[in-house]
């Protein structure tokens, strides 16, 4: 009878060392839910101080009330020029901003050269997309080889040289399978007779270059010896594959 009562004992204590009161187990998940909520908070203050300085940026800026950069495309251009920085692709103490909004007509004056530290516009201009990205408007985007499109995405602007269409600056994109292919594709900036006013009013849109965003040929080496040496350069699209796997565009 003693080895039974032993054994009953010892599996009374067995099974009696796993149970926990239920005040203690309350008391763990109230910590629990504290917590997660905590950094749900901080997570969400940090998001919304994000947003309120990135707005309030925008608004320090004299845009042109004809030619205004929408605030959206300026918000996601700004996250991704800040990641930049943060990942050490660009000089901590960056200023210039380039951006072109793709979604706008290429009639338009949709480039722009913000200086983030001045607070102002340094450029503001035409510049075309791929012949194969779209007529008036771009619809089409490509990161291949003789594709004759543009590319989306950011870019971190590199050295000048004199090419066939003369003064012209390297592009390194840098988002993957979207612009990682400019290099070798030769994507770059430069100047182009067809980006002009005359020529939209006698072809209903400015020419299309093979890809590369070409810009007038009197700002070419202004604004191209503005932004070159490691600048940051942002072609935006609202392409919802490319708004959602960009990792510049995380939060």
């Amino acid at each position: 009878m003693k080895g039974i009562y032993s054994v009953l004992g010892l599996v009374y204590m067995v099974t009696t060392s796993f149970y926990l009161s239920p005040g203690k187990a309350v008391k763990t998940e109230n910590v629990n839910t504290a917590t997660i909520e905590k950094v749900a908070d901080t997570k969400s203050e940090k998001t919304a101080t994000k947003a309120s300085s990135s707005e309030e940026l925008y608004k320090s800026i004299p845009f042109d009330p004809e030619h205004e950069l929408n605030y959206e495309v300026f918000s996601k251009a700004l996250t991704g020029f800040e990641n930049l920085k943060k990942a050490g692709l660009l000089n901590q103490d960056s200023h210039l901003l380039t951006i072109c909004d793709f979604s706008m007509s290429s009639n338009t004056k949709r480039l722009w050269v913000i200086d983030t530290n001045e607070k102002k516009v340094l450029f503001n201009s035409l510049v075309a997309h791929g012949k194969n990205t779209g007529e008036e408007f771009a619809a089409n985007f490509s990161n291949t080889e003789s594709s004759l499109q543009s590319s989306l995405g950011f870019y971190i602007t590199d050295a000048t040289y004199q090419g066939d269409n003369g003064y012209s600056l390297k592009l390194l994109g840098m988002d993957k399978g979207f612009n990682d292919a400019a290099y070798r594709r030769a994507i770059v900036m430069h100047g182009a007779d067809y980006v002009s006013d005359e020529f939209a009013s006698e072809h209903k849109r400015i020419g299309r270059s093979w890809g590369c965003p070409a810009v007038p040929r009197a700002l070419t080496q202004p604004i191209i010896n503005t932004i070159k040496g490691r600048n940051c350069l942002f072609i935006y699209y609202p392409d919802q594959k490319y708004l959602s796997s960009s990792e510049w565009l995380r939060s």
